[in-house]
């Protein structure tokens, strides 16, 4: 310091300390006891490991969980299953295997969404209450999101693994948190004394599709997008589409960085387990079996992103190939291999991503979320995958499918833009000189349903099952 007056300013300011009624006068070495006196060195305890700050629990990092082989979950019937409840029996296992280890922090919302399977094998976690105080339950529940989200960190940095369902409206309760936790995590991995540690693993839960009580207020997926802000190779989304995808991603969850959505309403089982398996490990593929001529020499690519969104792909897809029109339908699972190949380890290659979606061919992406969400992942594709369906922030307290119509969501806008895409496309295709008609037709559809709905409260059989 070049100014002597600032230098005996600062000199004063660490000599008021008293540093040196603590040191041992002139003393030196390695050993605490050569220069700390021993009046100091009696307040600390003896054991290093209880000493502030060397907690084993505080940097160790985790012991992984004994993780139950999902396929012993699954089902391979075409029937309806709801995710949720299938997720409830695996986790029910996951806790008899690690009944100390593993927690699982939640709302109010526990048994809404279909999770009290697990209650088979452990209880809530009330101390007040004499029912359940040490009993060791494993379910924390109580209506504070910012609460929950404190213990989830803590016991997850103290070398444990924990869950985090609610509804998709509320979780952006804790986004904040959920900032400032990645940015100590991103330094942590950064530093070489501390140990790795498990994931913060969330399900989503009471989706904007489905408010036929609760309305608008709770119509909010921008969770989603507030995690893409995250260092990329920290955060992985999924938004399994039945109930076996389901049950593949949550047992990669639980060994693994992540975050997911899940419905709680009953699905179609549109994979086997085995098809599930691949389909997760790709992160999304081509549905063959909804496709035409199992998706070879499109006219129109269909991708769903998300549970509703995907079955009405699949809907939209049944009513344009009745028309002649070639239809390829893609799932996607891992939202992130949308992304820029450099900006995350689970991005798709560019010839990944031209064989999934084609070179030329329309597309149109229905997609759980705002149109923000994707746009950022396809932002640096050299694609021209313009032309999407997204959630649009419309609505209000009204049946499912009327959810979807009036986010231009459902099949009947997927089947209208579709035709128009394919028209405009090729201008000698034999949809050509009907396109007008047909587009206008299907969006008459849309009005039909939605005077039903206004009519008798609920939606018509037509669209309420899940693939025409």
């Amino acid at each position: 310091m070049s100014d002597d007056g600032q230098l005996k300013i600062l000199s004063d300011w660490l000599t008021s300390y008293g540093i040196e009624d603590l040191l041992v006068k002139g003393g030196a070495g390695d050993k605490p006891d050569e220069f700390i006196k021993g009046s100091v060195l009696r307040v600390l305890p003896e054991r290093v490991d209880r000493r502030l700050g060397m907690i084993k629990e505080s940097y160790a990092g985790y012991t992984a969980l004994d993780i139950p082989d999902f396929e012993a979950f699954g089902n391979d019937e075409e029937k309806e299953i709801s995710a949720m409840k299938a997720l409830a029996k695996y986790l029910s296992v996951v806790i008899e295997k690690n009944p100390k280890t593993f927690r699982i922090f939640s709302p109010d919302e526990f048994e809404s969404n279909k999770l009290d399977g697990v209650f088979s094998s452990t209880t809530r976690n009330f101390q007040w209450d004499p029912e359940t105080a040490n009993k060791g339950g494993r379910v924390i529940e109580m209506l504070s999101e910012h609460t929950l989200q404190g213990f989830l960190q803590g016991y997850t940095l103290t070398g444990r693994n924990g869950l985090f369902p609610s509804y998709e409206a509320f979780i952006g309760i804790v986004t904040t948190m959920v900032e400032q936790y990645a940015k100590f995590q991103k330094m942590a991995l950064e530093t070489k004394w501390r140990g790795d540690v498990s994931s913060l693993n969330y399900i989503e839960t009471s989706t904007l599709w489905r408010q036929e009580h609760n309305g608008y207020s709770h119509q909010n997926p921008s969770f989603i997008g507030q995690l893409l802000t995250l260092p990329r190779d920290m955060v992985r989304i999924y938004l399994p589409p039945d109930a076996n995808c389901a049950l593949s991603v949550m047992a990669h969850c639980l060994r693994s960085k992540n975050y997911i959505i899940g419905s709680k309403s009953e699905t179609p089982s549109f994979l086997t387990v085995e098809e599930a398996k691949r389909h997760c490990i790709a992160g999304g593929s081509v549905w063959k079996r909804f496709s035409t001529d199992e998706g070879r020499n499109p006219d129109l690519t269909l991708a769903g992103i998300g549970v509703e969104t995907t079955t009405e792909v699949i809907a939209a897809a049944t009513l344009l190939k009745k028309e002649g029109i070639r239809v390829r339908v893609v799932n996607i699972v891992d939202l992130m291999i949308l992304g820029e190949p450099k900006g995350h380890p689970h991005a798709l290659g560019h010839d990944a991503f031209d064989g999934l979606f084609g070179t030329d061919t329309p597309v149109i992406i229905n997609f759980h979320g705002y149109p923000l969400h994707v746009k950022s992942l396809l932002f640096s594709r050299d694609q021209a995958l313009s032309r999407r369906r997204f959630e649009i922030e419309e609505g209000t307290t009204t049946t499912p499918w009327s959810m979807l119509r009036l986010n231009k969501a459902g099949r009947y806008d997927i089947a209208s833009r579709g035709v128009s895409l394919v028209a405009s496309h090729n201008k000698s295709h034999p949809i050509c000189p009907r396109a007008h008609e047909l587009s206008t037709y299907f969006l008459h559809k849309n009005q039909v349903e939605a005077r039903y709905a206004l009519e008798h409260g609920q939606d018509s059989e037509e669209v309420s099952s899940h693939v025409i």
